[in-house]
């Protein structure tokens, strides 16, 4: 308990936003376990699903910042800044580049079953098609993200 103590009056801020990543994380792999009936690690570190852990974490920074420095300071302002363009990068290009992905893998694909002799260079390549978020995604990181920035324990 004193370790934990230290480490929220080291930078409350910046332990607020990693737990919130962390327990993002661990949630969107136990709802992936519980979606498709198999234990996927990976989802631990890797990039979209549900809920946003990038969401999450930028959003427990807001909630964090508003709390120690109040909602007008320069760093709320800049925290909250950040939160918006994280979120709509997640949504927008992020999105995108996933959906283009799935696109081009499936071609790829194709390719292949045509006569891989031909295109050696594709080898056996494949992009990463988890990348962006959903808005629901978003939100629902989001929410974990205030409700972790806003329950989490000043001073234990």
């Amino acid at each position: 308990m004193d370790f934990l103590n230290k480490l929220l009056s080291w930078n409350f801020i910046l332990v607020t936003a990693l737990f919130s990543w962390f327990f993002a994380q661990v949630l969107k792999t136990v709802i992936n376990c519980l979606l498709y009936r198999k234990v996927d690690i990976s989802r631990m570190w890797g990039d979209g699903g549900w809920p946003s852990a990038h969401s999450a974490t930028v959003c427990s920074m807001v909630a964090a910042t508003a709390r120690v420095e109040g909602i007008d300071s320069t760093m709320f302002a800049i925290a909250a800044v950040v939160a918006i363009i994280t979120m709509h990068d997640a949504m927008g290009v992020r999105w995108q580049t996933g959906e283009q992905a799935k696109v081009l893998n499936h071609m790829i694909s194709e390719w292949l079953d045509q006569g891989a002799q031909k295109l050696p260079f594709l080898g056996d390549k494949q992009l990463k098609e988890m990348v962006g978020h959903t808005p629901i995604e978003v939100i629902s990181g989001a929410i974990v993200g205030f409700l972790v920035g806003f329950l989490m324990p000043m001073s234990v």
